[in-house]
């Protein structure tokens, strides 16, 4: 509910501040006064394009504020608590700005905002009574985005992948098979390059030491006789001699037995030599792509293994979105089936009701009718779209509402629709201008007595010359031009007792200060 709209040098309005109750409420005020400016500022507010000759002459800008009640609102406490508001204790403040040079700026609870939000928030929209076609939407949406953003995504890392692929698959094909390989092989190039001069310095080492007549091991094994001989003569100073001589004679042979078999090692084969010199070259150059250390190579296989087995999966997430996207899809089209349906069925009933009431609203010749015309997409809302057509006068065909009425009958055909969805329509605050324009009598009877019924579920503001509307207000409020220095500026002003008389007498079309309106007008009122 709109609980105060307050209004800052926009038009003629130099500070204007109203506070609103539930009910009817009637805007009064001999024309030219400054009514309808009021509903532009409450338009601006609610996200309507922002011009600079909005702004009252001499004026820096101009401010609207307007503070709704939403506590009863949960929809909407949802909605702000998506957008980051902070709603408090149920108020939503929308402000609007706009400057000299055209710009504008908007706010809600004091957070800045963009003029569609504030618009959004501020229209209250009625509930989606096509709730399971709305969420089954989203979430067709939802899945589509993600199948869509995953297809650019592959396909954007399709040359990388390929990359990916060639890198790991060069690092796997090298064999890596420790992390100090390089080093091993280093050692191993120096062993083989040097080949004979091993061969020839451990031959002669065995030689010398193990397997001549004159070799270091045969002659200890003669010796070694002369040991036994001094053991002969004196056991006890031998016998430790003995043990030391025998580690020294089996160290010496297992010396001589490692040597020959480290001589037989040696590969004096130039091939063996060039594979390692082949290897080592092999080892450098991943390192200088991938390293510096093979640590760093095989680190680097790894993770583009990985990167790889991602884009498999994401392949396999994308049939998965696939089966999804044909799953809701389906059951979108039978939600939307069935919502259709019940449009036609509801759409017929709500034509045949508005037509009926079109006469009495001053629009004898005035037919409704809802058309649904056919999407070429299943939307948020359904597969079709809902457009309100009219003919006013005999022999026409219906076109778009808002082709073919004027401002005064624009708001009878809305009145009449609100009249019956009344009870239905969650929208709780209702704007009515010009909807007498042209009319007087039975029919300006009867528009009040509807408006009174719709101001028994929804908050109207309505802006009337009729004073069987006024009458029927719940609020009375008079808009009358004065001046504030040397220009002009509307105020407004709630009337009871005489003051709404005398406003009432005017209405009538007699003199208010004449005793025979002013009789007329308190009639009407208390009739009322």
């Amino acid at each position: 509910m709109l609980s105060e709209l307050r209004i800052q040098n926009y038009a003629v309005i130099e500070d204007l501040s109203l506070r609103l109750e539930p009910g009817l409420a009637a805007l009064t005020g001999e024309t030219g006064a400054g009514k309808s400016i009021i509903v532009g500022a409450l338009s601006l507010v609610l996200g309507e394009r922002a011009t600079a000759d909005v702004i009252r002459a001499g004026e820096e800008r101009a401010v609207v504020e307007a503070a709704f009640d939403v506590k009863d609102r949960p929809d909407l406490l949802r909605r702000c608590d998506g957008a980051g508001i902070d709603v408090g204790e149920g108020w939503l403040v929308l402000k609007r700005e706009v400057n000299t040079g055209g710009r504008s700026r908007a706010w809600i609870n004091g957070t800045p905002a963009t003029a569609s939000l504030t618009g959004e928030l501020g229209r209250a929209g009625a509930a989606d009574h096509a709730g399971e076609v709305a969420d089954l939407h989203a979430r067709l949406s939802e899945t589509q985005r993600r199948r869509v953003g995953l297809e650019e995504r592959q396909a954007r890392t399709q040359e990388r992948a390929e990359l990916l692929r060639h890198q790991a698959d060069e690092i796997e094909d090298a064999g890596l098979r420790e992390a100090n390989e390089d080093l091993i092989l280093a050692d191993e190039e120096r062993r083989q390059a040097h080949a004979e001069e091993l061969l020839e310095r451990a031959s002669n080492l065995h030689d010398e030491i193990y397997s001549t007549d004159e070799a270091i091991y045969e002659r200890l094994g003669r010796l070694r006789r002369e040991l036994d001989a001094l053991s002969n003569i004196d056991p006890r100073a031998s016998e430790e001699m003995a043990e030391l001589f025998d580690t020294v004679y089996y160290t010496l042979q297992e010396l001589g037995e490692r040597l020959g078999s480290y001589r037989d090692s040696i590969d004096l084969d130039p091939s063996k030599l060039e594979q390692t010199r082949q290897r080592i070259d092999a080892l450098y150059r991943l390192k200088a792509k991938y390293g510096p250390t093979l640590d760093d190579v095989m680190a680097a296989g790894e993770h583009a293994r990985a990167e790889l087995d991602a884009l498999d999966l994401a392949g396999f997430e994308l049939d998965e979105l696939a089966k999804q996207e044909a799953e809701i899809s389906a059951k979108l089209e039978k939600a939307a089936a069935r919502l259709g349906r019940a449009r036609s069925k509801a759409a017929k009933a709500l034509a045949v009701e508005v037509s009926q009431m079109l006469p009495e609203l001053g629009m004898p010749e005035g037919q409704f009718e809802v058309a649904l015309p056919k999407r070429s997409s299943i939307a948020s809302t359904g597969a079709e779209d809902v457009e309100y057509r009219v003919t006013l006068n005999k022999g026409f065909e219906p076109q778009p509402l808002s082709r073919v009425a004027s401002g005064g009958e624009l708001s009878r055909v809305m009145l009449a629709l609100k009249t019956i969805l009344a009870r239905l329509d969650r929208t709780p605050t209702l704007v009515f201008d010009e909807i007498d324009a042209g009319i007087g009598g039975i029919v300006g009877q009867k528009i009040a007595e509807r408006l009174r019924v719709v101001a028994d579920h929804h908050q109207v503001f309505v802006i009337t010359h009729l004073p069987q509307i006024a009458a029927l207000a719940d609020h009375h409020l008079l808009v009358t031009k004065g001046s504030s220095g040397r220009r002009t500026a509307t105020e407004v002003s709630e009337l009871s007792g005489e003051g709404r008389v005398r406003d009432l007498a005017r209405m009538l079309g007699g003199d208010p200060e004449r005793e025979e309106s002013i009789e007329h007008a308190r009639a009407l009122l208390e009739l009322s």
